[in-house]
């Protein structure tokens, strides 16, 4: 039998004699099935033990690719920082690429270096159109794990995806706004960054069957391709109120917070209701100050663990990563904010 440790050590593992270890090993008869299957199973566990002694201490290079607004990066790259710390001995090094938008080539063309150059993981906030989940593709057929974060490509073969249950989080956004008005009518304005994240298009059908099946009397008016950027979301914001005087709600999916209640402002009119999305240091001024009423949370950290242990388990860890895990959606007032946020 093949192996790589000392006799003793199986013996001990097995919890039997050196002498019985030495007769199976060397194939000596006189020793129970039962005997030999033991230390079969002690010499497996062993090698289980060895391959998590070299995953710690090892060292990861991965790369964080994200089309996103600056608010929200600086989110993400401070939950990548410290959560590194709590993987040690293991050691992982961040490499972000972040703009407010990419085209989608420029996207390919960052992946594509990325591939070439080397990395031990890469994790990805994309648009999901067929070009990035070829590039995709490509990588994880390198044998370099793909984790996409908060938005998935679920026609890409990545390695896994961490985030939210964003259908939940859409009906869940329904249901606060249904049962402000209590069956009176009502226009919500839906604001989205662009048609072209899953993410946001998960949120966004959840939101429009909850309303249709649960509080038909409740219209909606969507706004996207602002990017989370505060001119062109603030622009579509005034445009829709202009072309739209029953809006008198917001289901924030992109976010642009501040510039959509700036154009409510300007316009002159009341939001009976502001649901939002991530607990950034913008959205957490505007939850204490009263301007938007709830926020849809999950656990950004959370995501992030869960990004370091499926690059680990490809590189080499105890087991293989199970079944996807989404993140729990957490309804934040003023009066529940995370401890850690205060």
């Amino acid at each position: 039998m093949a192996h790589e440790f000392l006799v003793k050590d199986i013996a001990f593992q097995a919890g039997l004699s050196i002498a019985t270890v030495d007769r199976v090993l060397n194939g000596r008869p006189g020793v129970r099935k039962q005997t030999e299957l033991r230390i079969h199973a002690a010499i497996r566990e062993l090698e289980k033990q060895q391959a998590g002694i070299e995953v710690q201490g090892r060292k990861f290079g991965i790369d964080i690719i994200m089309e996103a607004p600056d608010r929200f990066t600086d989110t993400v790259r401070d939950a990548f920082e410290s959560e590194s710390l709590t993987f040690l001995p293991t050691i992982f090094r961040s490499r972000f690429h972040f703009a407010e938008t990419m085209r989608p080539q420029e996207i390919v063309q960052l992946l594509d270096r990325v591939r070439l150059r080397g990395t031990d993981g890469v994790v990805l906030k994309a648009p999901d159109v067929p070009e990035i989940s070829a590039a995709v593709a490509r990588l994880e057929q390198s044998g370099i794990p793909v984790v996409t974060l908060v938005t998935d490509l679920p026609n890409a073969p990545r390695t896994a995806y961490a985030g939210a249950d964003n259908r939940a989080a859409g009906e869940t956004a329904a249901y606060l706004i249904g049962e402000r008005f209590s069956g009176e009518p009502a226009i919500v304005l839906a604001t989205l960054s662009s048609s072209r994240f899953r993410g946001e298009e998960e949120r966004e059908i959840g939101f429009r069957r909850t309303l249709r099946n649960r509080y038909p009397s409740i219209g909606i008016v969507e706004i996207s391709e602002g990017f989370g950027r505060d001119e062109a979301t603030g622009a579509l914001t005034a445009e829709a109120l202009s072309n739209h005087p029953g809006i008198n709600a917001v289901y924030s999916i992109g976010g642009g917070n501040r510039a959509v209640l700036a154009a409510f402002a300007a316009a002159d009119r009341t939001c009976a209701i502001y649901v939002a999305h991530d607990l950034d240091a913008g959205n957490l001024d505007l939850l204490r100050a009263g301007k938007i009423h709830f926020v849809l949370h999950h656990d950004l950290k959370a995501d992030v663990r869960t990004v370091f242990r499926a690059i680990i388990s490809r590189r080499g860890a105890l087991a293989a990563p199970g079944g996807a895990r989404l993140s729990a959606v957490e309804v934040i007032t003023p009066y529940n904010i995370p401890l850690s946020l205060r």
